[in-house]
């Protein structure tokens, strides 16, 4: 039986003058023997695949993004106005001859047009068999409810998330999710901060995305974003929203029950 050691929960040992492989691997074993070995979780392989699926998506997004970025900044340098993202990507060959750019600069204009236009391509592909594998899941129809998460952001939460009942309470499944500051305190003042990066980095991107979204769509959630931002920045409550919509999506997974508004803002 494979066990997944939390190696950001173990302690360190203390009182040998060398270590090594052999030495760790006798201290894992004897915290797993005391059963108090810090574990994680490892999903099944069919979940494994589709979620690895999922993550390509986002690489796909990212390096399409870098393309059309790449295309707008050209643009705004050749003609002193920057075209819109949605322009870039109905840019074909022709439309960039029309541009009447100069040859270098229409050359390199057509490789990132052509690229976006393959990334696009293999985008829809991915996101086709996503949904074909994620859209019968009961919890994917949950997650849809909260306002803020749409096909994307429902996909990356229940693939990153795996079994709900894995996560102890609300917070755990928060921490897991980046949405709880990391600080060491002492006679109430900050002196430092953990390990910030402890957590899920796909979760954390999905449920800021969503805060943002839900200002949006939601009246109570923009209406609790301003009160946050009244007393501290945009940024910190921007992820306290973030943190009220993730501990609304556990208690949703957790007791099968779409999203309350007046629960979640109460």
């Amino acid at each position: 039986m494979v066990h997944l050691a939390n190696t950001t929960a173990i302690k360190k040992y203390d009182g040998l003058k060398h270590s090594g492989d052999e030495t760790d691997a006798r201290y894992l074993a004897h915290l797993l023997r005391l059963g108090i070995l810090p574990t994680g979780t490892i999903l099944p392989a069919k979940h494994r695949e589709v979620r690895d699926l999922a993550r390509k998506r986002m690489q796909l997004v990212r390096s399409r993004t870098s393309h059309i970025l790449a295309v707008e900044n050209t643009t705004a340098r050749q003609y002193g106005t920057r075209i819109t993202s949605n322009q870039v990507k109905k840019l074909d060959q022709a439309a960039v001859d029309q541009l009447h750019l100069p040859d270098d600069v229409a050359l390199a204009v057509r490789a990132n047009v052509a690229v976006i236009t393959t990334l696009s391509a293999q985008i829809a592909i991915v996101e086709k068999r996503l949904q074909e594998k994620v859209a019968p899941h009961a919890d994917y129809a949950l997650l849809t409810t909260v306002p803020g998460i749409g096909q994307t952001l429902a996909t990356v939460i229940l693939l990153e998330t795996g079994t709900i009942e894995r996560f102890a309470s609300a917070g755990n499944f928060a921490s897991y999710a980046r949405c709880v500051d990391s600080q060491r305190m002492s006679n109430g003042k900050k002196k430092g901060e953990g390990n910030t990066r402890n957590g899920n980095p796909y979760l954390s991107w999905a449920f800021i995305e969503a805060a943002n979204f839900a200002m949006h769509f939601s009246v109570e959630a923009r209406q609790f974003y301003e009160r946050k931002k009244a007393r501290t920045n945009s940024v910190i409550a921007r992820k306290a929203l973030a943190h009220k919509l993730a501990r609304a999506c556990f208690h949703m997974l957790k007791e099968r029950k779409p999203f309350d508004v007046s629960r979640c803002f109460a």
